[in-house]
């Protein structure tokens, strides 16, 4: 009898301890957070209020930033739009997920975070622009929801395919179009946690306002940059770029109309564009207060990490220059905001200084999930360092970007930056000798990139260690042999009306 009663306590208490561990893996596994990434096209780091910027104010952006974490100094690795955007979603550089240009397709069998997230257990959808692969408007591996277009996509009437039932004009205005999408799948009903990628257009070329914010700047003088008369110490491609699609005094993406034109009173073309730009920005801050409005509604803004972020940055007349592509300070620098308080438990508002990377968002984000993690990366999660430590966290990293036969306004680029310093240069892309003058920046002293130290003397040393610093970073990349196509020159053609 005895024996019997002790058989039936121990089965007692392994049925108690089952029923424990059992609830106590559906508490945690009610704890498992949503994600909500919002995407921007081309929208430079200042492009918000709480960077400092004195005009275009953004208040739902900057409540995510009060709420979680700004990211000072967070930069892409290729300034262009599907390079990029395959990095953050695989957290490789661009030499090693193949996406090199904007008409190559996101590679089907190459892992990224929403697949590693549906895998575990996630429910996935991507509303918007996706722009990798041109022509196509399917629905890509990773996600149970999928909503995008061909192309760049219109401010107005866009054809999206939507989860795969073919192209279908939806009228209105895209930002207003996407974040009724994203609202609808938000509010669905579900059991799963949930990851959401909302990819606005906004603020690329061509800028088209809404029309409620057409006029919000038209009393807000812009002047050319400083910088764009400051071209003595620059490499002549700089200044051969002045008169192209990409320069001050081209046609400024259809805002001038008659160009070249480098008169005095060009400018108003100038200031017309940066005010359409901006413009288009205040949509997408209405979006984001639209989709924190619904999470917090529902109960899951604080379970869910709520990013918010670009694909890469933007030159605004600096150094006579406009579009991307170029490793300059404004078309590599990006906004960065993170609102999740798993991420910053004392709930109150985190400033990071450090130089943060696309490449970083995948791996964080997983990490945070707790999903298993992607091989063979180049990124690294930023849990860590929001949270303090800031041991062994990089101090230099490389970029790279190939010259573009349909838009050679750009060279081959190469260049290493460091907390302090950046060096670039531009291969030929055949091994010869670099066809440009080379670049030398101290960052501490001259954030503005307005005097270049290639030729001074007295940062020779500094010089052969920033050559050196980049060479060891390529090949730890695994970047070498360093591929990249021949550069053809500086040519002024206009790039085909599709694909601009």
């Amino acid at each position: 009898m005895r024996q019997f009663a002790r058989i039936a306590f121990k089965l007692g208490f392994s049925l108690a301890f089952l029923l424990a561990f059992t609830g106590c893996d559906k508490k945690e596994a009610a704890k498992q957070p949503n994600v909500v990434v919002i995407l921007t096209d081309d929208q430079r780091w200042d492009a918000v209020s709480f960077a400092g910027n004195p005009y275009l104010k953004t208040p739902h952006i900057d409540k995510l930033a009060e709420e979680g974490v700004f990211f000072k100094n967070y930069f892409c690795t290729t300034s262009l739009c599907s390079p990029s955007r395959a990095s953050i979603l695989s957290g490789q550089y661009a030499h090693a997920h193949g996406v090199v240009n904007n008409f190559t397709e996101y590679p089907v069998d190459l892992p990224s975070f929403p697949r590693q997230l549906q895998e575990a257990g996630y429910e996935t959808a991507y509303i918007g622009k996706w722009h990798m692969g041109e022509d196509n408007d399917n629905p890509r591996p990773g996600f149970d929801y999928f909503v995008t277009h061909k192309g760049q996509g219109k401010y107005f009437d866009t054809e999206f395919n939507i989860n795969g039932a073919g192209g279908k004009e939806i009228k209105g205005y895209y930002t207003t179009v996407v974040t009724q999408m994203a609202d609808e799948w938000l509010k669905k009903p579900r059991s799963k946690p949930f990851m959401l990628i909302l990819g606005h257009k906004a603020p690329h070329s061509f800028y088209t306002p809404e029309p409620k914010y057409a006029k919000a700047f038209d009393e807000v003088p812009i002047p050319y940059p400083a910088s764009a008369f400051n071209l003595d110490d620059k490499p002549e491609w700089i200044k051969q770029r002045l008169n192209t699609w990409h320069g001050i005094y081209g046609p400024l993406f259809d805002w001038r109309k008659q160009f070249p034109d480098s008169s005095p009173g060009a400018v108003k073309d100038f200031e017309a564009m940066i005010h359409a730009y901006w413009g288009t920005l205040l949509s997408v801050d209405d979006s984001v207060g639209e989709l924190y409005k619904t999470l917090k509604e529902s109960g899951e803004l604080d379970n869910t990490i709520f990013v918010f972020t670009s694909d890469n940055g933007l030159l605004n007349g600096e150094h006579g220059m406009v579009d991307k592509r170029t490793m300059h300070e404004p078309s590599i620098r990006i906004p960065l905001v993170v609102r999740y308080p798993g991420l910053t438990p004392t709930n109150k508002p985190v400033v990071v200084d450090k130089q943060v990377l696309t490449l970083d968002i995948a791996p964080t984000i997983l990490e945070l999930c707790g999903a298993p993690a992607l091989q063979n990366i180049h990124g690294q999660s930023f849990k860590r360092l929001v949270q303090g430590d800031a041991s062994d966290w990089r101090k230099a990293w490389y970029y790279e970007y190939n010259y573009e036969k349909q838009f050679p306004y750009t060279p081959n680029v190469r260049g290493v930056r460091t907390d302090e310093w950046k060096y670039m240069h531009y291969p030929a892309g055949d091994g010869s000798p670099d066809q440009h003058m080379a670049e030398l920046y101290n960052l501490a002293n001259d954030p503005g990139e307005d005097h270049n130290l290639i030729n001074d003397p007295a940062y020779a040393t500094k010089l052969k260690e920033l050559q050196n610093e980049l060479a060891t970073l390529l090949r730890k990349a695994g970047a070498e042999p360093d591929k990249m196509p021949l550069d053809e020159g500086i040519k002024s053609e206009l790039p085909e009306q599709s694909i601009r």
